[in-house]
């Protein structure tokens, strides 16, 4: 079972995900009314602004006050792993990662004075 954090030390089940939508649209905020109505909202903003609305297929709406696309992660992250039983061709021709792999020049400066 694999878990995403929503920030505050929260985490919900990815498989249980439907959707990860900014609040900012009125069908949203409708559903998020309607949701805390029925009793089916789950406040993890803290207090904060709501920044992010996930959805999920137990009809709960979930409040973060994390970013969609933080709480989605980077790209490779949960939920892009390739269906069972398929896996990922090897990746052929990558440059192998040396040090830390920072690209910045001041962290190079900082690991070749080190």
């Amino acid at each position: 079972m694999k878990l995403i954090n929503i920030g505050f030390g929260n985490m919900i089940s990815a498989g249980r995900l439907i959707a990860i939508v900014s609040p900012e649209s009125a069908p949203i905020k409708r559903m998020v009314q309607e949701a805390r109505d029925r009793g089916v909202l789950i406040d993890a903003t803290y207090g904060r602004r709501t920044r992010a609305v996930l959805i999920m297929d137990s009809d709960h709406i979930v409040l973060s006050a994390l970013q969609p696309e933080t709480v989605a992660g980077p790209p490779g992250g949960p939920g892009t792993e390739p269906p069972q039983g398929e896996q990922e061709e090897p990746r052929t021709g990558r440059r192998k990662e040396t040090g830390s792999g920072f690209s910045c020049p001041a962290r190079r400066a900082w690991e070749r004075a080190r």
